[in-house]
């Protein structure tokens, strides 16, 4: 009797170890496929920024070493998913494909295909694999989605445990069909190389994530309850891992929850709430897919965002502003692909109230240079700041850069990492005048909220 293969269509799941597609077609006993389908084609695809392009083709190449050791091969293919997909079924005569599912607009693409290759008679089967509860099964007493985190993180706690994570294959009958090679995706820079320190920074693949999250539980969680110091290293620097599937959120959890140093596990509960807030912004993004250009709360629709002095946009993106923590963070953004969470809000806060730029323009520039741009996490965390979220900061609340610098960095031991020039006669004067800006936001916003109450 001919074989009937499997088909594993990876995504954002680049590991072998706790990934339940590859468990499930192992399991089938059938000859193995794995798949990585690059696709910028489908409906409600967006093009990756260039930081996760060279990210992606790191993880690639990783993720191939790790199949190989168990007997497996990746198959690279790209397309919309559409024709992709069934093109390498009829190709390889297989009979049944597994994923582990994504949670915005391709949602769509994902259920349609499910129907079309069912009603051709494969077994095609989904998996919960990159979230540690599912966002439909999170919800308020009243059916409706949590707009607000504390709530939210408190049902998850009280839904009981997440599965364990599940070991890696032992070994694959892997077949591999034609496969385009990496190198002609073009996903690494060339002219310019932008991306040595990228390639200082991180190592991408499973291995890597493995070491970082390891280093970080001997070393980092100790020091969590500091983590709003972007001077010291008191944080994970697990999301790129995490947004590219490296890593699952299971095994982080797992991890945690084992054996720790006293200091590690009085900080266990805080760390795992950042993983909420992770689980959080899918869930908005499960619920309102287009969080990326479109405002959650739609009354900020009104808010006079103004086009932004290309000057000045430019001052901000470059670390160029005159406003030490704001320019060390851009900086650190350019020459990482990264950012310390706490001057990531900072430097939101100057661009969307101070310097009254559309959110939309900040998102899509963490969007280009992030190598852990998320499709939930980076738009949620926009909106945040920006005010037009979920669970979304008081609009009153303006991040002062100057005294969050003297709060968060007051040995300025981070600033003079990436501006050393920072009490030199070069350093420019601000941009903007933080108190007079500040006093326009919240005339702007008081505007927003008379449009509304007039509205009805």
């Amino acid at each position: 009797m001919a074989s009937s293969p499997s088909i594993v269509w990876l995504r954002d799941d680049l590991r072998v170890a706790d990934n339940p597609a590859l468990t499930a077609a192992a399991a089938r006993a059938e000859p193995v496929i794995v798949v990585y389908l690059l696709d910028e084609l489908s409906p409600g695809a967006r093009a990756l920024g260039g930081a996760s392009r060279w990210w992606l083709h790191h993880s690639l190449t990783a993720l191939s070493d790790e199949l190989s050791a168990i007997g497996a091969r990746l198959t690279l293919r790209r397309g919309a998913a559409a024709e992709a997909i069934p093109a390498l079924v009829a190709e390889t005569g297989a009979g049944a494909v597994y994923w582990n599912r994504r949670y915005g607009a391709l949602r769509d693409v994902d259920a349609q295909l499910k129907s079309r290759l069912r009603a051709d008679g494969l077994v095609v089967e989904s998996f919960g694999g990159g979230l540690l509860h599912e966002p439909w099964t999170i919800t308020s007493g009243s059916g409706d989605p949590y707009r607000v985190f504390t709530p939210f993180w408190r049902a998850c706690l009280a839904a009981g445990e997440p599965r364990s994570p599940l070991p890696s294959p032992e070994s694959l009958d892997g077949i591999a069909p034609a496969s385009e090679a990496l190198d002609d995706w073009d996903l690494l820079p060339t002219r310019p190389d932008w991306a040595a320190g990228l390639r200082a920074a991180w190592t991408p693949g499973e291995r890597g994530a493995d070491d970082r999250f390891e280093h970080f539980v001997d070393h980092g969680l100790a020091l969590y309850h500091r983590r709003d110091e972007p001077g010291i290293e008191a944080t994970s620097r697990l999301s790129p891992h995490l947004r590219f599937g490296e890593l699952s959120p299971h095994q982080v959890w797992a991890r945690v929850h084992g054996p720790l140093a006293p200091e590690a596990a009085a900080n266990r509960a805080k760390f795992l709430s950042e993983i909420g807030w992770r689980e959080f912004s899918y869930s908005i993004l499960f619920h309102q897919p287009t969080i990326a250009t479109v405002n959650v709360r739609r009354d900020f629709d009104a808010f006079p965002w103004g086009e932004p002095d290309p000057a000045v946009l430019a001052a901000w993106q470059t670390g160029r502003t005159g406003i030490p923590i704001v320019d060390a963070g851009m900086r650190q953004l350019w020459t990482s692909g990264w950012m310390h969470n706490r001057v990531r809000m900072i430097v939101a806060s100057l661009l969307t109230k101070n310097l009254l730029i559309d959110w939309r323009i900040g998102e899509q520039w963490f969007w280009d240079t992030l190598v852990d741009a998320d499709e939930a996490s980076n738009a949620a965390s926009w909106q945040w700041v920006a005010g037009s979220g979920a669970d979304a900061a008081p609009y009153f609340r303006v991040f002062n850069p100057v005294l969050q610098a003297e709060r968060f960095d007051p040995d300025r031991a981070y600033v003079r990492t990436w501006v050393p020039e920072v009490d030199g006669p070069e350093y420019p004067r601000p941009i903007v005048d933080l108190a007079a800006s500040r006093a326009g936001a919240l005339a702007a916003y008081e505007a927003v909220k008379a449009a509304k109450s007039a509205a009805g």
